[in-house]
Parts: structure tokens; C-alpha cells; sequence
């Protein structure tokens, strides 16, 4: 089962769509494309997609999105749990794409990074 975490609107998340779907998969594993504009991931689901992304709270989160600003989520003194519930209420905030096959998952930026998910 592979997973992709997209937003429609990103030039990144559409050809990590086109790749997974076009070149990537070719055994026709089933694929689960998220909006998760539209359906948001819980809090729980986002702990979930950190432990497999490895790496900072923050990796998952984008920086330069009026609602990092807005929120004051530069603080240093936020807690995981802080940042995660941010995430969840203001999803924007989720980098994109993120792609998950086999308990492991990428941030697709630069959209070659979902190739590791195949080797």
C-alpha cells in the first residue's frame, strides 16, 4: 500500500502523484492519495508520519506559510505536541507530498526523493 499526501494546488505534489502512479509502480501496488487539505491528519496520524520520516517536527512543517508566522511557530520552546496539534488545525502547515510505502516515508522535495521508497 503506498500513500501520498497531497495537495492539488503544488506543482511538487502533482508530479510525485505522476511519478508513483506513471514509472514508480509498476507491480500496480494500491495507491491511497490523501488531500489532506480536505481531510486533514489527526494528531496521532502526523506522530505516525514523523516516526517514519525520521528527522525534526519541524522538517514536516512548512516554514514560509503565513500561519508559521501567525502562530509564533519559530519559538524554539514549542513542544512536539505543540507543533503537531498546529499541524493538524492549520494543515497547510504539512510539507508536501509526503509519500509512505512500506513503513517508511519521504518528503518529496525534491520529488526524486520518493525514488529511495523503491529501491
Amino acid at each position: 500500500m503506498i500513500t501520498i499526501y497531497h495537495n492539488a494546488r503544488c506543482s511538487k505534489s502533482r508530479a510525485a502523484c505522476d511519478l508513483v502512479g506513471n514509472t514508480l509502480n509498476p507491480l500496480g501496488e494500491p495507491v491511497t492519495v490523501v488531500e489532506y487539505l480536505k481531510n486533514p491528519p489527526t494528531v496521532e496520524q502526523l506522530r505516525a508520519l514523523h516516526r517514519m520520516l525520521g528527522g525534526s517536527v519541524r522538517d514536516m512543517m512548512r516554514d514560509n506559510e503565513a500561519e508559521y508566522r501567525d502562530l509564533g511557530l519559530a519559538d524554539p520552546n514549542l513542544t512536539d505536541t505543540q507543533l503537531f496539534e498546529a499541524i493538524a488545525a492549520h494543515p497547510i502547515l504539512l510539507q508536501r507530498p509526503i509519500v509512505v510505502r512500506d513503513g517508511r516515508a519521504v518528503i518529496g522535495r525534491p520529488t526524486e526523493a520518493v525514488n529511495t521508497l523503491f529501491e
